[in-house]
């Protein structure tokens, strides 16, 4: 299998598909998933001729199952030292949920300054901040993030499958066509990670204010979302990102649900791909 290793020791998993001459796609997955939410969208870029690139973020899927840095810089850092090691230039980056966020400090932080990346897309992403402030009144309480620790802690895998069931993939609305494969492949994903990665990384994507990555991003972004997305709000996400970005263009999906890269594959690789090739 294909690692490289971050700034700090920590082994990193990743993917590199399809031709090392071509543009390539950087996909950053969502929590407590890893690379494999992203077979969808990577198979399709694949044949579309593009170089289809993503890694497991630390302690998530086939990365090292570290104690420390399950935050949004050692995130960031860790994406960059894979686009460092695979040279990837022109890059378009693609983030979903907490992958968003990954995205908006790698880009701000990294990739921009370095000239390595063309576009960056975010997907039903967390930031600017998800949790709920003075500064930021339609945020999420902190006792939503409390309960989902101590739901964790208690019992990870029941915890895992309630999600994949219920609110990620809308599956709990009335008439949803229900898969048992993407439930199951969902907790497959996280129950390969581990339990501390998962209950730090809650605190890193509902606390971390991207507020200035945002305003320093100036590459074009594309700025996606559903208005059933039943995890992060969008009124509080995409309608705040589209405004804070100096390039940002914004689609909303009506009754879309967060995992709409999975339950909704064809339209979102569509409109990526128009994205990219403009």
């Amino acid at each position: 299998m294909n690692y490289i290793v971050a700034k700090d020791g920590t082994q990193i998993f990743y993917k590199d598909w399809g031709p090392k001459n071509a543009q390539p796609v950087v996909f950053h997955h969502g929590w407590p998933l890893c690379s494999d939410d992203w077979d969808a969208q990577m198979l399709f870029f694949v044949a579309h001729g593009f170089r289809a690139v993503a890694h497991d973020r630390r302690g998530h899927g086939r990365s090292e199952q570290v104690s420390d840095g399950h935050d949004m810089d050692h995130y960031a850092s860790d994406a960059s030292a894979v686009a460092e090691h695979l040279d990837l230039k022109n890059a378009v980056h693609i983030g979903h949920s907490t992958g968003g966020g990954e995205v908006a400090r790698y880009v701000a932080k990294y990739g921009q300054p370095a000239g390595r990346v063309a576009k960056a897309v975010l997907v039903s992403a967390v930031p600017p901040l998800m949790l709920k402030t003075a500064q930021n009144p339609g945020g999420t309480p902190i006792e939503v993030f409390d309960g989902w620790r101590s739901a964790l802690a208690a019992n990870r895998s029941q915890f895992y499958l309630d999600v994949a069931s219920g609110p990620f993939y809308g599956f709990n609305r009335p008439g949803a066509t229900v898969s048992q494969g993407t439930i199951q492949n969902w907790w497959r994903q996280g129950m390969m990670g581990g339990a501390k990665a998962h209950y730090d990384g809650i605190k890193a994507f509902s606390e971390t204010d991207q507020t200035e990555d945002l305003k320093a991003i100036k590459v074009p972004t594309l700025v996606l979302q559903g208005d059933d997305d039943q995890v992060v709000p969008y009124k509080d996400a995409s309608l705040l990102q589209a405004d804070l970005l100096k390039n940002g263009t914004l689609k909303i999906y009506p009754g879309f649900p967060h995992g709409m890269c999975t339950t909704n594959a064809n339209a979102i690789n569509s409109d990526l791909l128009a994205f990219i090739r403009r």
